[in-house]
Parts: C-alpha cells; sequence; structure tokens
C-alpha cells in the first residue's frame, strides 16, 4: 500500500521540513537577530545597485546640520566647519517580514556589507579626522539610515572688506561622483524651510555667528551627463566687539591725536618731533593689526585702507615740515652771509685812499693839517656806518617778507591738509557706523 511505501520516507521527509523551517524561521532556542543578519547578507551583492528594476533610479534623501565654525582661514580662502551629515535610501534587497524574526524591525549593519551612494562635497580640499562610525540602521522595509559626523575642509571665496563686521557665505555641494541623475537622485531628508531656521545645534560661543542655511536642487549637466545636486549655503557673520574695543577704537584715538598737531606752529620744530612720534605710533600699531587683521589676496580691509590714506597724511605733513624748516634755516644763513659782506664791503670803500706818495708827503704835513681833515673823516666814517646800517634792515625786512609768504603759503596748504584730514576721519567713522548698523541689521 501507500502508507506501506511512504513509511520508510518519513524520516528523511521530516528532516527537509526542519532544515527549511531552520531557514525561514528562527529557532526558539537561536538569536532571531542572528538569523536575520545571517538571511539578509548571505546572498547579498554590494556591488550592485539595490533595485529589482536597473532603471528606477535610488533616491537618496539629504540632511545637514551645522554644528560649529572651527576655522576661517581667509588667506588660503577655506573654512573649516563641524557638521551633522545624513543621509537616507531604500535598499529592496534589505526587507523583511518582522513577525517571522521576533518582531525585529530595525537591526544596525556594518556600512562596509551593503551598497552606498557615492556622495561627495565638491568644495571638500582637506582631509581632517572624523569619528568613523562603520555601522546604519536598516528597518524591515529596507529603508537605510546612515548619519555621521563630519569635519569638512572647504573652499570659500572668503571677502574681507567690511572687516571686522564681515558676512561670510559658504557653500556645501553634495553630489554623486559617479551616478547620473538616472541612476542616483538626491531629495531633501527635511523640508527647506526647516533646515534654514535649523540653529539648535550651532554653537554660539566661537567667533562667528550662523545666520541661516539656505539649501537648492539642481542638476549639472556636463559631457559625461547630467549629476543631480544640493547647495547648502552657510551664511556667518562674525562677532565684532573684540576688534571694535582692539583695533578700531584706539585707532581713531591715534587718528584724533595726529589731527591735533596742526594746531602748533609751522615752523616749531617740536611739531616735527610730535608728529614723528605719532608716526612711530602708527608703526607700532600697524604691527599689531597686522596679527589681528585678516589677510587676503582678493580683498583689502576697509580699515587697512583707512589706516594707510592716514599714514600717508602724517607722512606729507612731516615731509612739509621738515622742507619748511630746513628751507627758512638756509634763507636765513645765505641772507646773513649776504649781510655781512655787505658791511664789510662798504666799509672797505668809504675809507680813503691814499697813495704811497701821499703817505710819505703826509709824515712830513704839520699836525695842523692832520687836525684839519680829521673831522672830513669822521663824517665818511658815520655815513658809511649809516648806509650799512641801512641796508642791513632793507634785507631783513625782504627775508620778513619772505617768510611772510612762504608761511602764508603753508598755512594754505596747512588748512588744506587739515580739512582733507578731517574728511577723511569723518568718512572713516561714518562708514564704520554704517557697516556696523547693516551688521546688526
Amino acid at each position: 500500500t501507500l502508507a506501506g511505501i511512504m513509511a520508510p520516507l518519513w524520516p528523511f521527509i521530516l528532516a527537509a521540513a526542519s532544515e527549511i523551517l531552520a531557514i525561514d524561521t528562527p529557532h526558539s532556542g537561536s538569536p532571531a537577530l542572528y538569523h536575520l543578519t545571517k538571511q539578509l547578507l548571505q546572498t547579498y551583492r554590494k556591488e550592485v545597485r539595490p533595485v529589482h528594476n536597473w532603471t528606477q533610479a535610488t533616491t537618496v534623501y539629504l540632511d545637514v546640520s551645522v554644528h560649529a565654525v572651527l576655522d576661517v582661514d581667509t588667506q588660503n580662502q577655506k573654512l573649516k566647519t563641524s557638521i551633522w551629515y545624513r543621509e537616507v535610501w531604500d535598499d529592496e534587497f534589505l526587507s523583511w517580514n518582522s513577525s517571522m524574526f521576533d518582531e525585529i524591525r530595525e537591526i544596525s549593519l556594518p556600512l562596509s556589507a551593503i551598497w552606498a551612494p557615492d556622495i561627495i562635497i565638491n568644495e571638500y580640499v582637506d582631509i581632517e579626522r572624523s569619528p568613523d562610525l562603520p555601522y546604519v540602521y536598516v528597518n524591515s522595509s529596507g529603508t537605510i539610515k546612515h548619519s555621521k559626523p563630519i569635519q569638512v575642509v572647504s573652499a570659500c571665496n572668503l571677502e574681507t572688506y567690511a572687516f571686522p563686521f564681515d558676512v561670510q557665505n559658504c557653500s556645501l555641494t553634495f553630489s554623486s561622483i559617479l551616478h547620473t541623475v538616472e541612476d542616483v537622485d538626491l531629495a531633501f531628508l527635511r523640508s527647506t524651510e526647516d533646515i534654514t531656521r535649523d540653529q539648535k545645534a550651532f554653537l554660539n560661543d566661537s567667533e562667528w555667528e550662523l545666520l541661516s542655511v539656505s539649501s537648492a536642487y539642481c542638476i549639472l549637466q556636463n559631457s559625461a551627463g547630467d549629476f543631480a545636486q544640493i547647495q547648502f549655503n552657510v551664511v556667518i557673520r562674525r562677532h565684532p566687539l573684540i576688534y571694535v574695543v582692539s583695533l578700531l577704537i584706539p585707532s581713531i584715538f591715534l587718528m584724533l591725536v595726529d589731527l591735533g598737531s596742526f594746531y602748533l606752529p609751522p615752523t616749531c620744530r617740536a611739531r616735527i618731533l610730535f608728529k614723528t612720534s605719532v608716526l612711530v605710533g602708527y608703526t607700532v600699531f600697524r604691527v599689531n593689526m597686522s596679527d589681528e587683521v585678516p589677510r587676503s589676496a582678493g580683498s583689502t580691509p576697509l580699515i587697512g585702507v583707512f589706516f594707510t590714506v592716514c599714514m600717508a597724511f602724517l607722512v606729507l605733513s612731516l615731509s612739509k615740515s621738515i622742507l619748511l624748516v630746513k628751507f627758512l634755516y638756509d634763507e636765513r644763513c645765505s641772507q646773513q652771509e649776504q649781510t655781512l659782506l655787505c658791511l664789510r664791503g662798504d666799509t672797505d670803500t668809504d675809507q680813503p685812499r691814499m697813495d704811497p706818495g701821499t703817505q710819505l708827503a703826509g709824515v712830513t704835513e704839520a699836525p695842523v693839517c692832520q687836525e684839519h681833515q680829521a673831522p672830513s673823516g669822521t663824517l665818511k666814517e658815520v655815513w658809511s656806518q649809516l648806509r650799512s646800517i641801512s641796508s642791513y634792515f632793507q634785507t631783513q625786512d625782504q627775508v620778513a617778507q619772505q617768510e611772510l609768504g612762504w608761511l602764508a603759503l603753508l598755512e594754505r596748504f596747512d588748512r588744506l591738509l587739515f580739512r582733507s584730514y578731517l574728511a577723511v576721519l569723518g568718512l572713516y567713522a561714518i562708514t564704520l557706523c554704517s557697516l556696523w548698523a547693516s551688521w546688526s541689521g
């Protein structure tokens, strides 16, 4: 009979059924998580994009939260930030029925054992130490969640013109390095409004403040194909109070002191000494300022431009005072030499000239004749002295008139420099106030 025939086969049938049940359902005495992981990875191929229909694109959902601004290198145009990066995608080969595995709905798998999208940051320029998280979460529907912190050193166009009231806008562009939009597409994990207003995780105790993180989706078209991109624009601004106290206010005080030197007399040598001391102060302050002001080949801070202009005014005023004192000194010396020569010349000219014969005859003259000639020689000497004195005073008047002319020209030039200096200082103060107002607004 059939029962007799099947009786010897029953042990084999039961053994095969038990093996099938061991594969499909976990044993009551064995951990369900172990059998689930073994079943998912036993035949998994991480080299293949996880879709049943190869024409269907794998959508990767991205999200970024800025945690801190670590460094802003304006000289090398680099920005170092700490961000929390999240990406989510569906893997059609990693789904299971949770009722068959003790209601396990989510497990962790090694990232190296499954397929992962090749998403990179286009502005990435340097490698920094970031914690390596080797596991991802997978739920029963095949959704994979991958989160990790990243220290990103990215290229950025940093503008320092408005320092210390500068606002920087740096972008982080995520895209697939090999897969086109037909294979791997990108999307936002959260709404753009939530991303823009999200500042909860940012550390505000640094030099920089996070204003917003705007985001946009676009498709890059090139010869290799169309690539999906998501760009996050990180907008930060500097806290300027420390620079206002240590740079701006001392620079304004130094300019005011230099401005007060114009009230000293132009021919006063103390003015030269005072301006030289102010120039030394400018130089020392400039050296100290160079360590704090950011350096950039593309733009120069406005404070540096104004400081250089004020130094140029100081050097011009100092050079003018030195040349004036030198010219007036040379003029007086030359006039004094001419006066002495004139006095000597007049004395020699007015003396009576006697030839040797007359001198010899004069020796034999009687004392009576010498008494008659004495008053005439004395009058000539007095007249000569009077003419010399008159010539001396005329020369002094000419020198005084020349000095008055130079002093009048100098006063006009001083007034021009003073007004220009005052205009630059006022423009400097107005510009700083407007930059501060725009920064705070």
